[in-house]
């Protein structure tokens, strides 16, 4: 392995990138850090055909040696206090044998040239409490946790499953 990446944004509409984007996102949930335990086959099935029909996502992989080695998944919004667009990233994960080649800042670098070229505000992301490693990573970048205004708090990312 010589180590030689690239990053493409994937096409939806092509069927290999997305079962690369699946197997990617699969191997991700696996990971004790997405969950432990791998996407149901029906989810599969889904994301095959539904993520054509988003207008307000994109999807970068990273390939090492042309090999699927990382994802970022991402969704467009906008900010109602800055009227600009701006983007979440609501996947990214390097798979572990690619861990500690800096590809997460490389994904990290072509989402914020996205952002620039829309015009965009900020990107968002998530990440658990104690996942240290992907936090580090993040400030590395230049992420900070979310402050609206001192003495306001820490935001936090909260979830309501529709019944």
């Amino acid at each position: 392995m010589n180590n030689r990446h690239t990053i493409h944004k994937l096409d939806y509409q092509d069927p290999l990138q997305v079962q690369q984007l699946i197997g990617l996102l699969d191997a991700y949930a696996c990971d004790p850090m997405g969950g432990g335990e791998p996407l149901a086959d029906e989810v599969k099935t889904r994301l095959a055909t539904d993520l054509a029909k988003q207008t307000n996502m994109f999807s970068l992989v990273v390939y090492v040696d042309n090999i699927p080695a990382g994802l970022c998944n991402c969704v467009w919004g906008y900010s109602s206090f800055a009227a600009k667009p701006l983007v979440n990233i609501h996947d990214l994960a390097v798979l572990a044998p690619y861990r500690g080649l800096g590809l997460s800042q490389q994904l990290l670098r072509t989402v914020e040239r996205q952002v620039k070229e829309a015009g965009g505000v900020k990107i968002t992301l998530e990440v658990l409490a104690n996942n240290v490693i992907a936090q580090n990573a993040y400030r590395r970048f230049g992420f900070a946790p979310y402050e609206l205004a001192d003495g306001a708090g820490r935001a936090e990312f909260w979830q309501y499953y529709v019944h």
